[in-house]
């Protein structure tokens, strides 16, 4: 039987806050990693087989998440004279409070990447106008929704679900 070694489950909400977590999460494959390890702990080899990579690449992109303190190894196993690592998200959720463009750059292209592999899909937008008041009400309402969803049992699919509520930005004056 391998010998393991387990660390402490994820916590509820990861503040991302420094430069090297902002810079880590600037590159879609690091997104995707994140989607990926925040079910369960998974090994480089487990992570390049879901995404279609190598495992160096798998390797390079896991270290940048590590050394950002995004992930973790969550478990050891010595598996035939060799230890094998799994990894996990450090947060459940992670909370932004200041995005960056090159951030929401790449979670959106590694959310564009996993729409092309899905094969049911709800995608909607919709410009509307608000107060600043009903904006508010609509955001905590979409964010209570997403928060409040329960998961069902292991095995079933997993959803990935994006919600966005932004103001658009104003043009420059003409004149």
């Amino acid at each position: 039987m391998p010998e393991q070694q387990q660390q402490s489950p994820p916590q509820p909400v990861l503040a991302i806050e420094s430069p090297e977590q902002h810079a880590a999460l600037a590159h879609p494959m690091r997104q995707r990693l994140l989607f990926l390890l925040g079910h369960r702990p998974a090994t480089i080899s487990q992570l390049a087989a879901r995404l279609g990579t190598g495992k160096g690449n798998v390797a390079h992109h896991l270290k940048v998440l590590r050394t950002a303190g995004l992930v973790h190894v969550a478990e050891t196993r010595k598996v035939r004279g060799g230890t094998e690592q799994y990894y996990q998200r450090v947060g459940e959720r992670m909370a932004v409070a200041e995005p960056r463009a090159e951030g929401t750059a790449a979670m959106l292209e590694a959310v564009a990447q996993e729409l092309g592999r899905s094969e049911r899909t709800t995608l909607s937008l919709r410009h509307v106008r608000l107060s600043p008041d009903k904006a508010r009400q609509l955001g905590e309402t979409l964010a209570r929704l997403v928060d409040e969803a329960e998961e069902d049992v292991e095995g079933e699919p997993v959803h990935g679900v994006l919600v966005a509520l932004y103001e658009h930005a104003q043009p420059p004056d003409a004149g």
